[in-house]
């Protein structure tokens, strides 16, 4: 039988890191927008939320039922909690969710400095492996365990640490470079040495407080596959999260199928994943958390294809392979944005029935009679008192193709 060919793939955790973004945030509606073009992207999974947050129990459970139903199929929703015994026994009593990342800290300066005596080192391993147990007991499909800040951790402990996790019946271990510490030279070092030491999958979970997020990442994930495990590659969309940002979803896709060290067909992606969809996804990132993307952003940026000076302008006119290493057409892009300057009949929370089906008429929905419009039409203006937004096309359509699902998302229950 011949070997498997170990792969990597994508998780995406913009609805859990992304949204942790300070002064920033994202409304329910617009986590399922992004559950929803993951999919259609093809990326493995998603972090959705946490499953012990209040706020998130409606949301939750309402994109778990959309997984049901097979709106979102085959990407795999799971949750973040940290790995202690309670907070698996809430998860399970408050969500329907069946994946789990179980996170706890494990450098001695998280050690020290955040739990400041209330667990020790043989505490830290006690707790993980109670919490992956409990997991177990309520049937969780998926769990990962989670080593924060795993790249200040002394590789032995780390090591000890990750056995014990597989040992208790954890499928995979994330190690989060939780202050962007590592190098390329050392997570590959490092990642090289636990992958061989456990022989589970490895996921790369970095960020960008030195610059070095995707090529971390990368470096990583190389790492786990020379060690002859599968690598999952945490990514937020646009590179949103904590501080300085997690590694950008585009830019680490781009850097695996075209950097010149994943060349040789050792290092395989995902195939699932279509680049096609980038475009979509990265400019309703922006228009979400309101952050515009950067003019010099890979693939998606304002300038990423533009040239100007007169060797470059003149070398792509002549072979676009002369200064592109990829095609924007791959990307998605290549449609002129639209901006309307005339009249606008836009919808919100105090549109009029007729202002709201001439939007709807816009966007090619009727609606079978006026009781079916007068509903869609209060759900769509609770929609706008939840984003605060205009909404998008697709927000529309998917507020009258699951009116129900999204009521669900608009309930808040203190």
């Amino acid at each position: 039988m011949a070997k498997k060919q170990n792969k990597i793939y994508i998780l995406d955790v913009t609805n859990r890191d992304g949204v942790q973004t300070s002064r920033l945030g994202l409304a329910k509606l617009q986590k399922t927008m992004i559950n929803i073009y993951l999919n259609e992207m093809g990326i493995a999974q998603s972090e959705f939320g946490f499953p012990v947050t209040r706020h998130e129990t409606n949301y939750i459970n309402a994109n778990l039922e959309l997984a049901r139903m097979g709106v979102l199929k085959p990407i795999l929703l799971c949750g973040w909690i940290r790995a202690i015994k309670g907070d698996v026994e809430k998860a399970h009593r408050m969500t329907k969710v069946d994946s789990l990342n179980l996170s706890i800290s494990t450098s001695e300066q998280m050690i020290g400095g955040k739990f400041q005596g209330k667990y020790t080192k043989e505490d830290v391993i006690k707790e993980m492996v109670e919490a992956v147990h409990t997991a177990q007991k309520f049937n969780m499909k998926h769990i990962v365990v989670n080593a924060e800040d795993a790249s200040r951790t002394h590789i032995d402990y780390l090591i000890k640490f990750a056995r014990a996790a597989k040992k208790a019946g954890a499928q995979r271990i994330r190690y989060c470079d939780t202050l962007g510490y590592d190098d390329p030279f050392t997570i590959y070092d490092r990642i090289k040495l636990l992958a061989s030491e456990i022989k589970l999958p490895i996921e790369l979970h970095c960020h960008n407080d030195l610059g070095m997020v995707v090529a971390c990442s990368v470096a990583g994930a190389k790492a786990a596959i020379d060690a002859g495990v599968d690598a999952y590659i945490n990514t937020t969309v646009n590179g949103m999260g904590e501080r300085a940002g997690n590694a950008d979803l585009v830019s680490v896709i781009l850097a695996i199928k075209y950097s010149s060290g994943f060349k040789d067909g050792k290092y395989i992606l995902d195939e699932r994943v279509k680049l096609s969809c980038a475009w979509k996804i990265a400019k309703y990132a922006s228009y979400a958390f309101g952050v515009p993307i950067p003019i010099n952003q890979p693939a998606v940026g304002a300038n990423a294809f533009a040239h100007e000076s007169g060797i470059h302008a003149d070398g792509a006119l002549k072979d676009r392979r002369n200064y592109e290493l990829y095609d924007f057409e791959e990307l998605g892009r290549g449609e002129p944005e639209l901006i309307e300057t005339g009249r606008q009949i836009t919808a919100g929370e105090y549109s009029g029935i007729k202002g709201f089906r001439n939007v709807y008429d816009k966007i090619e929905i009727k609606f079978k009679d006026e009781e079916e419009a007068t509903k869609i039409l209060e759900l769509v203006r609770y929609a706008n008192v939840h984003t605060q937004k205009p909404l998008t096309e697709d927000e529309l359509r998917f507020i009258a193709k699951y009116p129900e699902i999204a009521r669900k998302i608009f309930t808040m229950t203190p």
